[in-house]
């Protein structure tokens, strides 16, 4: 990964920091991302990257994060799409719009918007790989979020299709779907998570996982993480095909 250039949204903590870290100390020049001012420029200052303000729900900022790694670095070579927040609500009384939009835009549109911002740029360098941050929401129901586990699976299935269109370009696209990490999105649920005995998974074992995915071949994959388990693309069935009528 030597003299690449990554773009990090989501940059200024949990699995996006950590992966800053780590490219880093691997020669990459990365472009860090976050709405947090103040801890993503403390990230970027440790890891020796640079950092831009960036809201993944509006697609011009997007636009102008990839500008700023190519018009700085000369190009991109890898786009990490990890921004992502919890919905919080659920479809009965305690439906909210803005919410719902939120959620939508950070968990969704972020990640197809900076798809669609990476592309001419790893076009331009004849392919790139992009890793999307999906989660086991986005693999099985989660009754209690259901609103999240729509746009995580909406995520696996945009990547899931993507991986096959874009290969022509020579662009990989993969996603991973971990389970319950050290990350500040389970923080209202921890303690729970904890007395129920459910195991935490760290935050190394995760991007492990993403620099796996870079480092690989494989496209439209989707990689689960959990504890205690090797991480492997997830096994989907194929969908029943058609039968001729009698």
């Amino acid at each position: 990964m030597s003299e690449q250039v990554a773009l990090i949204t989501g940059g200024a903590s949990g699995f996006g920091r950590t992966l800053a870290h780590t490219l880093a100390e691997r020669g990459v020049k990365v472009v860090l991302c976050d709405v947090d001012e103040d801890g993503g420029q403390d990230v970027a200052d440790k890891a020796g990257a640079l950092f831009v303000r960036c809201d993944v729900s509006d697609l011009e900022q997007n636009r102008a994060a990839v500008a700023v790694a190519v018009d700085t670095y000369g190009g991109l070579d890898i786009a990490f799409l990890n921004a992502g927040v919890t919905s919080g609500i659920g479809l009965g009384e305690e439906f909210n719009l803005e919410a719902y939009r939120r959620a939508m835009g950070v968990n969704l549109d972020g990640v197809v918007f900076g798809v669609h911002a990476a592309l001419p740029a790893m076009k331009a360098r004849g392919g790139g790989s992009i890793v999307a941050t999906a989660s086991l929401a986005g693999l099985t129901a989660v009754p209690f979020d259901p609103l999240y586990a729509a746009n995580k699976h909406a995520v696996v299935g945009l990547v899931r299709s993507l991986g096959p269109a874009l290969a022509e370009d020579g662009i990989r696209i993969n996603a991973i779907c971990p389970g319950f990490a050290e990350t500040a999105i389970i923080t209202p649920i921890r303690a729970g998570l904890v007395d129920s005995g459910m195991p935490i998974i760290p935050v190394e074992q995760v991007t492990d996982t993403v620099v796996e995915l870079l480092d690989g071949d494989m496209t439209g994959e989707c990689w689960f993480v959990q504890a205690g388990r090797q991480s492997e693309a997830f096994g989907f069935r194929n969908i029943p095909g058609p039968r001729a009528s009698a």
